[in-house]
């Protein structure tokens, strides 16, 4: 079952983390992409920082580009994969390994993709 990934954090907390400690966990990350290839179906993509964003939205006279992102929490998605595994147990299994997650302010969305379109017909 094919599963999006995605990689958030608080940017307040990731600001307080140490450079040495930073370092340390973006290099467990690049092993975790490459201990994790057989699950990971697609090279994944880090975004850049959430105050690069731009966002359209709805508007009667149609869409407009509004300044900034606005999503309604306070965490930032800060890439995402796609993965391919049995089920959700296993999934969760994967996720569990990412290194980031000893940062607080850190979590991993894991979300089913939908890959049967012939419901919607």
């Amino acid at each position: 079952m094919k599963y999006v990934i995605m990689f958030t954090s608080t940017p307040e907390h990731d600001a307080e983390v140490a450079p040495e400690l930073a370092q340390d966990v973006y290099a467990r990350v690049y092993r975790w992409f490459q201990d994790n290839d057989a699950a990971i179906t697609d090279g994944g993509a880090e975004l850049q920082p959430v105050e690069t964003a731009t966002t359209l939205r709805h508007a009667e006279q149609g869409p407009v580009v509004v300044d900034g992102p606005f999503t309604e929490a306070r965490e930032a998605v800060g890439g995402f994969s796609i993965i391919d595994v049995p089920d959700l147990d296993a999934a969760i299994a994967l996720v569990r390994t990412w290194p980031m997650l000893e940062l607080p302010g850190t979590s991993v969305e894991i979300r089913p993709m939908v890959t049967d379109y012939s419901q919607f017909e």
